[in-house]
């Protein structure tokens, strides 16, 4: 008997009749002899529209953290009581537990907490006592017994940390595409679905835009080895494997190309070039819970320079209060200016480590497409650029013609 945990995402619960689809499938996995536990998102649009309750509610100010976390939870709820009703009505014998319930325990970092522990017991008993669990996605609690929710993207995060604290023997990631694809196909018609991709790559891509996995639960798959498959939901293909990497692998340079559209760049003007500058900056950001991508310091000149950096758009006015906080203490003529509006494309591959050639070929695609390069970023095995948002589609299909992943 193996034991199994499968994840479905919003779209794939997106409706009851969606619901009853994938409470077929899962059932239909048990009775092929396997122990399951079914991680399920909200479905498709409840987490936005509990985003706009709350902000209706509360137009004077940000709501409070906490209370949006306890919020939140409720679209996850709502979704693995359904399908545990749907599993029962089709004969099957299916229990709820939500991230609590299941022992998974986090920080106490609201709306991007982080899993600190999993005491499955709960799950254990569940299943031995014949059940299949559903389980609620995207969250946990604090040691104090706080709801907290793991950020955008966490139920995935909760199905990797779930198959490696009880030793699934197989986990699946359920989504509305038939895998890992080397664009969004939704931009580029031409993409095509890789069929096994390295955690490093998988990871690379996820923090650079793919939708398909959030990158935290890539991190968690690869740290405690937890091989996966992304595959859909709807039909019975075979998915993308993400997996260790193999010497195989390194014959393709490029896997993929990546869009993270809704990006804000930060700069700092005249910033004294002295010890201690960069960690006042980076350090008030640290403080206020705000993940940043490229950096970017120039020159110093007559002994002072400027810093760049990029983040998530939503993050920008959190960001804004944290710099104008520490800004005098940056130098006489320090100034601050933001900017929207721009989107990064990422090229990734293992293949690039022994490679030459790939940034240049990139610029060049870019360069005959005439879109302007504004910040570049590169690592071991991808090289990342900031455009204008309005140009970030056809830099994503010039770049994958460039690369040669035209289906």
């Amino acid at each position: 008997m193996a034991l199994i945990v499968q994840k479905y995402g919003g779209t794939s619960v997106g409706n009851p009749e969606r619901i009853r689809n994938c409470a077929r499938r899962i059932l239909e996995t048990q009775r092929a002899g396997n122990q399951v536990v079914a991680v399920v998102s909200a479905m498709s649009g409840v987490t936005d529209t509990l985003i706009k309750l709350a902000r209706e509610v509360s137009p004077e100010c940000e709501p409070v953290e906490r209370e949006m976390d306890v919020l939140l939870a409720t679209g996850e709820q709502t979704t693995i009581a359904l399908t545990a009703m749907a599993i029962n009505a089709l004969g099957g014998k299916a229990v709820s537990l939500t991230g609590a319930q299941a022992g998974i325990s986090t920080d106490r970092v609201h709306t991007k907490a982080r899993i600190v522990n999993i005491t499955p017991d709960a799950v254990h008993k569940m299943l031995d006592d014949g059940n299949i669990v559903m389980l609620a996605g995207f969250q946990g609690e604090t040691a104090s017994g706080e709801i907290t929710t793991l950020g955008r993207g966490g139920s995935d995060l909760t199905a990797i940390a779930m198959a490696a604290a009880i030793k699934a023997d197989l986990c699946q990631i359920y989504t509305d595409v038939d895998g890992v694809y080397t664009c969004d196909p939704r931009v580029v018609k031409t993409a095509r679905k890789i069929d096994e991709i390295s955690y490093e790559e998988m990871l690379e891509m996820a923090s650079s835009g793919s939708k398909v996995m959030q990158s935290r639960s890539v991190e968690f798959a690869n740290k405690f080895g937890v091989r996966f498959e992304v595959r859909s939901s709807m039909n019975h293909n075979p998915g993308t494997i993400v997996k260790e990497e193999t010497p195989g692998m390194e014959s393709v340079v490029v896997r993929g190309v990546s869009l993270e559209r809704n990006q804000a760049k930060v700069t700092i003007d005249d910033v004294a070039d002295r010890p201690g500058i960069s960690a006042a900056i980076f350090g008030a950001i640290t403080q206020a819970n705000i993940t940043i991508d490229m950096i970017v310091q120039n020159v110093s000149f007559d002994g002072i320079t400027d810093i760049s950096f990029t983040l998530s758009a939503a993050d920008l006015p959190k960001a804004e209060a944290a710099l104008k906080a520490v800004l005098p203490n940056l130098g006489d003529k320090a100034t601050l200016r933001t900017q929207g509006g721009i989107a990064k494309v990422s090229v990734v591959g293992i293949g690039m480590r022994s490679h030459s050639g790939v940034a240049a070929k990139m610029f060049k695609a870019l360069a005959d497409a005439k879109i302007n390069i504004q910040m570049i970023s590169t690592s071991e095995i991808k090289t990342a650029v900031i455009v204008e948002e309005t140009e970030v589609e056809n830099a994503a299909r010039v770049v994958h013609t460039a690369f040669g992943l035209d289906a």
